[in-house]
């Protein structure tokens, strides 16, 4: 453990995909690693990408962490694909994608395995893996997945929204509320016919009360892709986005309570003789799901 954590702390890229996998996989050995670092993270800054699938979320990530190298940051990304329904890992792989990008970038993919927003559990730690290990600039991709896209603003400094003309992203941005939870908002693939019109839309969208900057680019082409870097990169300097350390940290103590007590009652719940027996009288009808799960639950809870 020791020989890892030193390897973490000096930036050994072995090292550090081990310790990924170990805190990926939730391995007992997680929350030591994680334990023995947490005093070393705080320093990074992070960058949320979700948007719709096929809006290239992993074309421009690519084409904006050689931007931000370029800048001096020490960059990696983690690229948040859905899961394997065999194997539980990272389904798409965004790596083959990426391998235009240094060798000095780190890239990994993991699997959402499930986790609401598309957000794994072990995201939060993977980042504080990362930033313990000297990069200071984290590219997080979201899964595209609909209304869950939103959650990944819970757990970066910064979140970038990423529409494309010709796919109805505009009425997609209504239904998810997409247009509420990001910082800034991209129209990529903005080459194609009817990105002017998706800009005005979006715009409107967004609306002028504390409006948020919307900007157009296309990764293919790389025109603007310096500009959005620049844009970023102030929004990572803004004391109100520098504050939202507290509120990410809140969100993560909260979930992870949650997530305990679902737990230890799930396990509490199967154990009780009580709950075989509510289910008996529901059989009988003798009482209706809803009353016997709350008077059940008020029990456990008091």
């Amino acid at each position: 453990m020791s020989q890892l954590i030193n390897g973490i702390l000096k930036g050994d890229k072995r090292s550090i995909s081990r310790a990924i996998s170990i805190v990926d996989n939730n391995e007992p050995d997680s929350i030591k690693i994680i334990h023995k670092i947490f005093k070393k993270t705080g320093n990074a800054r992070t960058i949320g990408f979700t948007g719709s699938a096929g809006s290239g979320k992993s074309t421009l990530i690519g084409r904006l962490a050689a931007e931000f190298h370029s800048l001096g940051y020490k960059v990696a990304v983690l690229a948040v694909d859905p899961s394997s329904p065999i194997t539980g890992g990272a389904l798409l792989g965004d790596r083959v994608r990426m391998m235009s990008i240094s060798d000095e970038i780190y890239v990994r993919s993991m699997a959402s395995r499930g986790a609401e927003g598309g957000v794994s559990r072990s995201l939060r730690n993977v980042i504080r893996i990362l930033d313990a290990a000297g990069y200071n600039l984290i590219l997080v991709e979201s899964v595209g997945a609909g209304q869950l896209e939103i959650e990944i603003s819970n757990v970066v400094n910064v979140t970038l929204v990423i529409f494309t003309p010709q796919t109805g992203d505009s009425i997609q941005a209504i239904k998810a509320g997409l247009t509420e939870i990001g910082d800034i908002y991209v129209i990529n693939k903005s080459d194609l016919d009817g990105s002017a019109i998706l800009y005005n839309i979006i715009s409107d969208l967004i609306g002028d009360n504390d409006k948020k900057p919307v900007l157009k680019c296309s990764a293919k082409t790389q025109k603007g892709v310096k500009e959005l870097a620049k844009s970023l990169v102030n929004l990572l300097d803004d004391k109100k986005y520098l504050s939202r350390e507290r509120s990410i940290l809140e969100y993560e103590l909260r979930d992870i309570i949650l997530n305990i007590i679902k737990e230890k009652s799930i396990d509490k719940i199967m154990k009780s003789q009580e709950y075989k027996e509510l289910v008996n009288k529901i059989l009988k009808k003798e009482i209706e799901p809803y009353n016997a799960a709350l008077n059940f639950a008020n029990r456990i809870i008091t």
